[in-house]
């Protein structure tokens, strides 16, 4: 039942349409000039009948409206008529009323000046509230007129549904933090008698989707204080000024209800290093932070407000924004690990029905490296293809579909290969598989697949036993033997390469050259780095600028990079030269199931033994093979396989 004393939000829709106050407008201005004109019981006549009736003596009574130029008389039947009085006959009218003994009266109407006045400023009056209106419903309602400079924080309010700390997983670290400043506003005293002060400030950083806005929310419904919500983005405006005035306004609306919480997200949209223009100049942009700085941290020191902020780019925030007084503590948000996201799914499979056989450990170890957004999504997909196939409980396949899903795409049934491509394709995938199962350091191989997925033709998954945080030499020069492990099979097999190896080049050139310019992963230039500009994230201050070494260094930089690249490339090419029946007969079963499990290749390639470790800090390998890769065949025939090369072999000799 819809209370009668509260508008619908179709009423509020219907009011907010222009064509309905324009005409609202136009009735209220009409019906304003029929009341102040009144209303008329006479008769509209000629002058001359007019005349003629006084001249007869019909008239019983006359007025005479001397500004309208008009004259109003009652015939003696009790008939009303008036007409027009020309200019200058109006004494002659009068005299003529005196002669035939009929009273009458000369007035003038002060009501027609205001309404001649309305009439004529009626159009000026509906342009200006047509303006007022647009500008209204720009700035996001009728009680915003003209309010640019009032802030656009959103109070979160009891009717909003909590977030609490419980449906926070997988950042436990970041939830003690905010939970001590929400254990501060509850009982400042205990705090307070040792001389601590609560922090002004907390910064959530970290990569996309890993929950600090979440966390902000679980601040919110945890902290049963005035909680406002606004992002950067919200401040700035194309009138100078505004983001400033929008920041006063925020902070005097927590001050008045301090103690408060003010979340800014996306912080970094007005919290920009300074300077870093073309121009240099101080733009509306620098104002909204400059007066951010001073609400912070001013010379105002009323306390009770505590900013949190997020961002995804703290490597671009100001330097003042950072430091203590003004974000006295900076926490980290990162992707989390195994228990992390074992925990993360078991938030987010709550109310849905699983198998009896899932295990989200399981999961959890199939998906290194994700965020808790992808981790959502994966249950989400999970969760759509269980629906598409008429299931009631999701599986095992529907999760591990969805992996592939969020990590390479969808799959893509359309694309139909010609079985040249797919053979192409399968001693690709072939070799990063093979060249993964040989190297020590490689993490293990849980499945590869020549069905198409997004814009790949096929793609390999390994999957870490543990998650890592740093990497030796060795491992990393393991890590671009596996990247360019697809190359090396092409060039192995068909002597002729192909261009689906871009993505595989286009990686192991950025692992190889930051080995040598940040990781000093190079003998010959040492543990120096050469990257400290490279990484600018402005235009401004990364333009006219020089580099901190030589031409003679970046030749010696380019050929490391390139002696890394060959080292890995010999590496994944002596593993399957030494295995080539391994490898075609991955192929063989690669072609007919398209799709191998881990199962399968510990099958396949069992008698494979793992390669010795890299050669210690030398920039050399003590696997690197010593003959270069065959040349192309003259007769242009197919690839052979280990059995024909070897009976080839055997009849030369």
């Amino acid at each position: 039942m819809v209370d009668a004393g509260k508008p619908t939000p179709e009423r509020k829709r219907f009011f907010r349409r222009p064509l309905v106050w324009i005409l609202l407008i136009a009735v209220i201005a009409v019906l304003i000039g029929t009341f102040f004109s009144g209303g008329s019981d006479y008769k509209e006549a000629t002058t001359s009948e007019v005349l003629d009736h006084i001249g007869g003596g019909d008239v019983a009574e006359a007025n005479i409206l001397d500004k309208e130029q008009l004259i109003q008389v009652e015939l003696s039947s009790g008939e009303k008529k008036e007409a027009y009085v020309p200019a200058g006959m109006t004494e002659t009218v009068a005299q003529s009323l005196e002669e035939g003994n009929v009273d009458f009266n000369t007035e003038v109407n002060e009501t027609s000046v205001f309404v001649s006045f309305l009439l004529s400023m009626l159009p000026i009056v509906l342009i200006v509230l047509l303006l007022l209106f647009f500008m209204s419903q720009m700035q996001g309602g009728g009680s915003r007129v003209l309010n640019f400079g009032k802030s656009k924080a959103k109070m979160v309010s009891k009717d909003t549904p909590k977030t609490t700390f419980d449906d926070v997983a997988g950042a436990d670290e970041a939830v003690e933090e905010l939970r001590e400043i929400k254990d501060f506003l509850e009982d400042p005293k205990k705090y307070q008698e040792l001389g601590a002060k609560i922090p002004k400030g907390v910064l959530l950083f970290g990569p996309p989707g890993t929950g600090k806005t979440l966390l902000a929310r679980a601040v919110a419904g945890e902290a049963g204080v005035p909680f406002y919500s606004i992002s950067g983005s919200d401040f700035v405006e194309m009138f100078v000024g505004v983001g400033a005035s929008r920041v006063r306004d925020l902070f005097t609306q927590a001050k008045e209800n301090a103690p408060a919480i003010v979340f800014v997200d996306e912080i970094d949209a007005v919290g920009r290093h300074r300077g870093a223009g073309m121009g240099g100049g101080h733009d509306e942009r620098e104002q909204t932070l400059n007066q951010l700085l001073v609400e912070m941290d001013g010379f105002d020191t009323r306390g009770g407000v505590i900013l949190i902020a997020a961002t995804n780019r703290p490597d671009i925030l100001d330097p003042a924004l950072l430091r203590p007084g003004r974000f006295d503590r900076q926490i980290p948000a990162d992707a989390p690990d195994k228990e992390g996201r074992e925990a993360i799914l078991a938030v987010h499979a709550k109310g849905k029905p699983f198998v009896p056989d899932v295990d989200f450990g399981t999961i959890a170890r199939r998906t290194p490296g994700f965020s808790g957004a992808d981790l959502e999504n994966v249950i989400n997909e999970a969760a759509l293809l269980t629906a598409r196939r008429n299931e009631k409980a999701i599986s095992n396949y529907a999760l591990e579909e969805a992996i592939d899903r969020v990590i390479a795409g969808p799959e893509r049934k359309g694309r139909v290969m010609s079985e040249e491509e797919k053979t192409m394709t399968a001693y690709h995938e072939g070799g990063h598989a093979l060249v993964a199962w040989a190297l020590p350091h490689a993490a293990p191989v849980h499945k590869l697949t020549i069905l198409p997925r997004g814009r790949s033709l096929g793609h390999t998954l390994v999957l870490p036993t543990e998650d890592k945080y740093s990497q030796s030499r060795s491992e990393m020069i393991d890590t671009l033997a596996y990247a360019l492990g697809g190359r090396a099979a092409e060039e192995l097999v068909y002597h002729d390469p192909t261009t689906g190896a871009q993505n595989d080049i286009e990686k192991a050139t950025k692992v190889a050259r930051a080995m040598v310019t940040e990781y000093g992963m190079s003998a010959k230039l040492g543990a120096v780095n050469y990257a400290s500009g490279g990484s600018e994230p402005f235009l401004g201050k990364e333009y006219g600028h020089q580099r901190d070494y030589s031409d003679e260094i970046a030749a010696m930089i380019d050929s490391e990079v390139r002696a890394l690249i060959e080292i890995a490339h010999d590496e994944a090419y002596a593993i399957l030269t030494e295995h080539r029946d391994v490898l075609d007969q991955m192929v063989v079963e690669l072609l007919d199931k398209e799709t191998l499990t881990q199962e399968d290749l510990s099958r396949i390639a069992a008698r494979v033994e793992k390669r010795p470790p890299m050669s210690p800090f030398n920039g050399t390998s003590s696997r690197r093979p010593s003959g270069p890769p065959p040349v192309a065949s003259s007769n242009g025939s197919r690839p052979q396989s280990a059995a024909e090369a070897a009976e080839e072999a055997d009849q030369s000799s």
